[in-house]
């Protein structure tokens, strides 16, 4: 299954959407603080569209792929469990606001990350 998982998202590098290449285009460069992302990121049994393993942060986009964010909340909440960030973007907030997005996601990236519940946690995201 892992397998199928890492090729899904190879795939699904191949062919972003426009607001993640846009998105894309303003992280690879580094210049949010510095930090790295990894894009179409698999993290256990699920792809992140952006993941910052320093951060502990998650960027989701929604409006394509993810047209019903309520459907993304048992990901939402495994990942929570993980000690992870998930903030949610529209695709048009993105293309429309791309510099107020970015301004979330660095501040997102200076909060302290939420500690696991304890006993709940399950193997940490990589």
């Amino acid at each position: 299954m892992q397998r199928d998982l890492v090729r899904y998202a190879q795939q699904m590098r191949q062919q972003p959407t426009p607001a993640e290449r846009a998105l894309w285009q303003a992280l690879r460069r580094g210049q949010l603080n510095g930090l790295k992302f990894r894009r179409q990121a698999p993290i256990e049994r699920y792809i992140a569209d952006f993941y910052c393993p320093l951060a502990r942060l998650v960027i989701e986009i929604d409006g394509i792929t993810h047209a019903d964010p309520d459907a993304d909340a048992p990901r939402d909440l495994w990942l929570k469990t993980q000690g992870l960030r998930v903030p949610h973007f529209w695709n048009n907030e993105v293309l429309t606001n791309l510099q107020g997005v970015l301004e979330i996601i660095a501040d997102a990236a200076r909060t302290p990350p939420p500690s696991p519940p304890a006993g709940g946690g399950g193997k940490e995201a990589r």
